[in-house]
C-alpha cells in the first residue's frame, strides 16, 4: 500500500504558505449565508468537497477582508504535572498518544528527549515544568525528564495563532537589532543546533538471561554518542542519553553525550551473561538537529490563517444585524465590475436593490419578489430602508429585477416601488471569481456593530 511520505505534506503546506506570503496573491476572509440550514434546528452540515458546495458559498457571501496573518501551526500541548510525556521518536507516524513536546506556562516550547523511568522501566510522571536554559542545550528537571527548549511565542504571535487546539510554530529567519526577543531567542537556537545526534534509544525487547548489565558500544557515521543501559531482574528495562559519571536523577548532567554526524547507527552489547541480546535501536534526531527548524522536530503539517473583522469595518462592507453561516478562503476575486483584481481590505459581496418608495418597513432575511417572479433574500437594509442588500441561492433562482417594477416582502409585507434607471447595483466583488480554498459551515454567529470576531481558519494536509 503507498503512503504519502511526510517530506510531500511537509512541501505541500510550505508551498501553500510561500503562495500566501508573495505579493501577487491576496487571500481574503470570505463570511456570508444568513439564511438557515434546511433543518429544524438550524444544524450546520458537514461541508461536502462538491462544485455544487462550493456555488452555493459564492453565492450567499456577503463580506470578504484581507488576511495578513498566517503561521505554521502544531497542536496544542499545554504542560500538566503529573502527566505521561513521550521522548522525541523518529519511528513515530504521527503524534503519540502522550506528547512529546509542551508549551510551559510562559508560553515557552520545550520537546521531551528523554522520558522518566523507573529502575524497572515504568513510567514515571512529570512533576517539574520545564522552563530556564533557553540557549537550547538539554537539561534534566528533578523529576528525571530530560527536555530542550525550541522558542518562545511572542504576545504578538499568541494573540493572533494561539487557539484551543493549536500553537504556533516558525523557522525564524535573520533579525535585526529591533527583532522581538523571542525571534533573536530563537535564531540563536536553531544556530546552536547539532545534526546528527542520537536523541534517545528505543528497548524493543529487552533480552533475557542478564546477569549483569552491558557496556553498549555505539556505531555508525557519527561520533561521541554515548548510552548506559539499565537491567531489572534478567531483562534489559531501558537505555539513556548519559554516560556513568554524577546522578542520574535530580541534577543536571555535565553533557549529554547525543553525539553529532550520525544518519545511522546500531548497538552492539558486551557479554553480561545474556541467553537473548535485547534488541536497542537509537534514535536520530531530526535533520539540522533538534532545534533548527522547530516545524520539522513537531512535524507541522497546517498553517493558521488569522483575520479579525471588526464592527462593520470601515467602509460599512461588513454586515451587522444579521448572522452568517459560512466561512471561507478566497484567493485573488476579481471587482465586479471591469474585471481588475480586487485588492482593497474589505468588500461587500452583496448585490443591491435601490426602491424610490416603500409602503412599510422591509425586514432582513426575508425572502422577497416581484410579479415576474424574481427573487432575493435580503442580508442587510440601509438606513431609509430603501436599498437592499441581497443574496440569491438556487431556492430563490437567479432572476433579475428590472426598472419601476413593484417587489412585496414574504414575511413584512412591505412594498416597494424599484428605481427607473439603475435599480440593480453590482457588489463590489464578483463572488464567482478567485479561487475557494475552504469552507467551513457553522452555527449562526450574530454580528453586531460592537463586535470583532477572531476568525481562525486552520488548514492541514
Amino acid at each position: 500500500m503507498a503512503i504519502i511520505t511526510q517530506t510531500l505534506k511537509k512541501e505541500t503546506i510550505r508551498l501553500l504558505k510561500e503562495n500566501f506570503d508573495s505579493s501577487e496573491n491576496k487571500y481574503y476572509l470570505g463570511i456570508g449565508r444568513s439564511n438557515t440550514w434546511d433543518n429544524a434546528t438550524d444544524t450546520p452540515p458537514i461541508a461536502e468537497n462538491t462544485a455544487v458546495e462550493e456555488r452555493l458559498y459564492r453565492n450567499a457571501l456577503q463580506s470578504v477582508k484581507l488576511i495578513s496573518d498566517a503561521s505554521f501551526i502544531i497542536p496544542r500541548n499545554n504542560w500538566s504535572a503529573n502527566s505521561h510525556y513521550s521522548a522525541y521518536n523518529d519511528n513515530q507516524v504521527g503524534y503519540p498518544g502522550n506528547p512529546y513536546y509542551v508549551m510551559n506556562d510562559e508560553n515557552q516550547v520545550y520537546i521531551c528527549i528523554q522520558r522518566a523511568k523507573s529502575a524497572t522501566g515504568g513510567e514515571i510522571v512529570s512533576s517539574i515544568q520545564p522552563t530556564g536554559h533557553l540557549d537550547g542545550t538539554t537539561f534534566r528537571t528533578s523529576d528525571d525528564y530530560a527536555w530542550k527548549f525550541l522558542y518562545s511565542i511572542s504576545a504578538g504571535d499568541a494573540n493572533k495563532y494561539i487557539a484551543a487546539n493549536f500553537l504556533p510554530v516558525k523557522k525564524q529567519g535573520a533579525t535585526t537589532i529591533s527583532s522581538p526577543a523571542a525571534d533573536i531567542e530563537q535564531l540563536a537556537v536553531q544556530n546552536a543546533a547539532v545534526d546528527g545526534q542520537i536523541i534517545g534509544y528505543e528497548v524493543v525487547s529487552g533480552g533475557s538471561g542478564y546477569t549483569s548489565t552491558p557496556t553498549l558500544t555505539i556505531h555508525g557515521d557519527g561520533s561521541g554518542a554515548v548510552a548506559i543501559a539499565t537491567r531489572s531482574g534478567s531483562e534489559i528495562v531501558k537505555v539513556e542519553v548519559h554516560d556513568s559519571a554524577g546522578s542520574t536523577s535530580g541534577v543536571l548532567k555535565p553533557a549529554f553525550p547525543l553525539g553529532l554526524g550520525y544518519t545511522n547507527a546500531s548497538i552492539t552489547q558486551s557479554a553480561a551473561g545474556q541467553t537473548t541480546d535485547a534488541v536497542i535501536r537509537p534514535i536520530i534526531g531530526s535533520k539540522g538537529g533538534l532545534g533548527a527548524d522547530p516545524r520539522n522536530d513537531l512535524r507541522s503539517d497546517g498553517i493558521m490563517f488569522s483575520v479579525k473583522p471588526s464592527g462593520d469595518e470601515v467602509d460599512g462592507d461588513f454586515v451587522v444585524g444579521n448572522d452568517f453561516r459560512q466561512v471561507g478562503l478566497i484567493r485573488n476575486p476579481l471587482v465586479s465590475v471591469g474585471g481588475s483584481a480586487f485588492g482593497d481590505d474589505t468588500g461587500n459581496c452583496l448585490k443591491k436593490l435601490v426602491l424610490i418608495s416603500k409602503s412599510g418597513d422591509f425586514v432582513i432575511d426575508e425572502t422577497f419578489s416581484n410579479t415576474n417572479g424574481a427573487k432575493g433574500i435580503i442580508d442587510k437594509i440601509s438606513t431609509n430602508g430603501l436599498e437592499l442588500f441581497f443574496h440569491q441561492d438556487d431556492e430563490t433562482g437567479y432572476k433579475t429585477f428590472g426598472n419601476s417594477e413593484t417587489i412585496t416582502g414574504a414575511t413584512s409585507n412591505a412594498t416597494g416601488g424599484t428605481h427607473g434607471s439603475t435599480p440593480n447595483v453590482s457588489a463590489e466583488v464578483e463572488t464567482l471569481t478567485g479561487d475557494v480554498l475552504y469552507i467551513d459551515n457553522r452555527a449562526a454567529v450574530t454580528r453586531s456593530a460592537d463586535q470583532t470576531e477572531d476568525v481562525k481558519i486552520v488548514v492541514q494536509i
